[in-house]
């Protein structure tokens, strides 16, 4: 008999395919009555797959007491309490790597649209502005130092994009890291007082909750900006509107917001942001890489082999 799974949420059509194909499959948002629906099945569900939005909290897991691997459809897997994953003797696995060139594209992208207002250029020619005018001048990255909150995967790929356009890189983290040519700073606050620019790109984490914070804000000060490619979790996000709106803070450019899908509407009249709907990862190329890593993590561990991606 095929294993018996729980999809959590919907995925790309080719990964709930080969799921349908390899596997029993129970989808969760279906059920009128989850709770009841999990009474009748949940001790023969092996596997669960996820992403890292939804996760998979304790409560669910108390109703799947057989299950013994958690396939996690994105790079972040903070909705998952892993230590008490580890406990319960269950596996999880993510899917990182793949979507290390696509973040950090976007990354780039919103720097620049930030920088040279793009968004609000297209807006002035769409108006028909320019026959009255030409647009007001605006920044340049080139030359200017950023500093990188979290130096991992994602964070060296937008680092040596950023080398490109001849920019200063320093970066903070836990511990310095050894071979990596560029400034380490054991102080958020100290880097931030230094940089031009402020890319938050660590994953969230109780550890990382908040971490730029009003300080933090109000030291890259009126002629920085905040780039949110991360968490929305990482960043006081009512201190941050308030320091846009008083220009304590000079502009941001952001992907992730603290209760997504649902962005405070102070932000919608700031002409000192850039707006994204969390695409860092959300093209056709990263997207299809990340649902064949759940589908061959999953396999793997019910072959019996060795994981692809773990986590714990």
């Amino acid at each position: 008999m095929k294993p018996q799974l729980l999809q959590i949420a919907p995925m790309m059509t080719h990964v709930e395919e080969a799921l349908e194909n390899a596997y029993q499959v129970h989808r969760l948002w279906q059920q009128d009555d989850q709770a009841a629906f999990l009474g009748r099945v949940g001790a023969d569900i092996r596997g669960i797959a996820t992403s890292g939005h939804h996760g998979a909290p304790a409560d669910l897991l108390d109703a799947l007491p057989n299950v013994e691997i958690i396939a996690s459809y994105g790079v972040g897997y903070d909705a998952i309490d892993t230590a008490d994953c580890k406990a319960r003797n269950i596996r999880v696995t993510n899917t990182p790597d793949v979507l290390n060139d696509a973040m950090a594209e976007l990354t780039v992208g919103m720097m620049i649209g930030l920088c040279r207002r793009i968004p609000q250029a297209d807006a002035y020619v769409r108006a028909g502005r320019w026959t009255g005018g030409n647009f007001p001048l605006t920044g340049e990255l080139t030359g200017a130092h950023v500093g990188i909150l979290g130096l991992g995967r994602i964070g060296k790929e937008i680092a040596l994009r950023l080398q490109a356009f001849r920019m200063r890189v320093s970066y903070h983290g836990r511990t310095r890291q050894a071979y990596q040519p560029y400034t380490y700073y054991p102080d958020l606050v100290e880097m931030a007082r230094d940089v031009d620019w402020l890319v938050a790109i660590a994953p969230g984490s109780p550890q990382t909750n908040g971490i730029v914070s009003r300080e933090v804000m109000q030291a890259l000060g009126p002629k920085g900006s905040l780039v949110n490619m991360g968490r929305g979790s990482l960043v006081d996000e009512a201190a941050l509107i308030e320091l846009l709106q008083s220009g304590e803070l000079g502009a941001a450019a952001l992907d992730v917001f603290e209760d997504e899908p649902n962005v405070p509407e102070a932000l919608y009249a700031l002409d000192n942001v850039v707006l994204s709907p969390h695409q860092g990862s959300a093209t056709e190329k990263t997207r299809t890489g990340m649902g064949d890593l759940v589908i061959r993590n999953l396999a793997a561990h019910f072959a019996g082999n060795p994981l692809i991606t773990p986590v714990v």
